[in-house]
């Protein structure tokens, strides 16, 4: 005949068994305790796959899509204000920077057919087929006015390139924010009221760099002024999502690459607009740091997804704040 004693121990459930044994008044077993479950997550796993996303496709094509669009944008408007080198500087900057980013979206993609099977269709509520199509309408406009420019030939048409090339770019500067946003990795899903100013900061910063170190200082004024709007625009928001997003913010928080981008954005603009305005070497010097600041805060956002996938409590914590304000409401009414 046998005798069990159950005992939990806290939390670990820890239970001991006394079983009676022949020649003996009990035997004691005590059992392993069961691991503890953690309180944001089914035992401390996953909640969410992480993205199979690479970072050499998926943040070089967000780098390299924003420096499109934004140069684009400077390109007409150097072309409006008569300034020769620096549109030319900009449109072909614009032709390479999107060359790159369709390269590394298709190379993600796998099979370049896959591009042209999402032109099948246009659903709005996609953010990746609307994306398709900003792609599709602004890369020939982009392509003939550099094309035009270069070559000297069919120069009217080569202006309005460039002007449909201007008015398309913010959108493709801009619409991989809402691509990103749409998934449901917390940092960036949590973060879409401020990623479109994130990214159309760090796109015109961008495409300041590549003005100053391509166009001659006569000519550069637009290029400076970009470059530092653009990089006031990026810290205001970048710091208003930190703010915002509270503890779902810990990945960005812990991201040297945005604190680098960040120092080297502010650093690169206001020596743009200082000493890069009288130096040939000092603009050369702050549009290398601009466009390095763009590319470090890419990489830092899409590095800072990644981390935000792989920790439950960043899926988990922002489901039970919104189940509990949905519960008090609820109460209210």
């Amino acid at each position: 005949m046998s005798q069990t004693d159950v005992r939990l121990d806290g939390s670990a459930g820890v239970r001991t068994d006394r079983e009676a044994t022949p020649g003996s008044a009990g035997h004691r077993r005590e059992r392993p305790p069961a691991p503890q479950a953690a309180q944001d997550s089914y035992y401390g796993r996953p909640v969410l796959n992480e993205p199979t996303w690479q970072a050499a496709d998926i943040a070089g094509y967000l780098f390299l899509g924003g420096l499109a669009g934004a140069s684009s944008t400077l390109a007409a408007a150097a072309e409006l204000t008569g300034r020769p080198r620096l549109a030319r500087a900009a449109k072909v900057g614009a032709l390479c920077a999107l060359g790159g980013s369709l390269y590394a979206l298709i190379h993600d993609l796998g099979r370049p057919e896959r591009f042209g099977n999402m032109l099948r269709v246009f659903k709005v509520t996609s953010p990746m087929s609307v994306g398709t199509w900003i792609l599709t309408a602004y890369g020939p406009q982009a392509g003939c006015a550099a094309a035009a420019d270069v070559s000297g030939l069919f120069p009217r048409l080569g202006r309005a390139a460039t002007l449909g090339a201007g008015l398309a770019g913010p959108a493709v500067a801009t619409y991989t924010a809402a691509l990103i946003c749409d998934t449901a990795v917390p940092t960036w899903h949590e973060g879409f009221r401020e990623m479109p100013f994130l990214f159309a900061g760090s796109a015109v910063t961008a495409a300041g760099g590549l003005g100053l170190l391509a166009a001659p200082l006569t000519e550069a004024g637009p290029a400076r002024r970009a470059a530092l709007l653009g990089a006031a625009v990026e810290c205001v928001a970048a710091t208003r999502m930190e703010r915002r997003l509270g503890p779902l913010a810990e990945p960005l928080k812990r991201s040297r690459l945005l604190r680098v981008g960040e120092a080297l954005s502010l650093v690169g603009a206001l020596a743009g607009v200082t000493a890069g305005s009288r130096s040939r070497i000092a603009a050369v010097a702050a549009g290398a740091a601009l466009l390095a600041g763009s590319a470090c805060t890419r990489f830092g956002i899409f590095r800072a997804g990644m981390e935000s996938a792989n920790d439950p409590k960043h899926t988990v914590q922002p489901q039970r704040r919104r189940l509990a304000k949905a519960q008090a409401e609820a109460e209210l009414t």
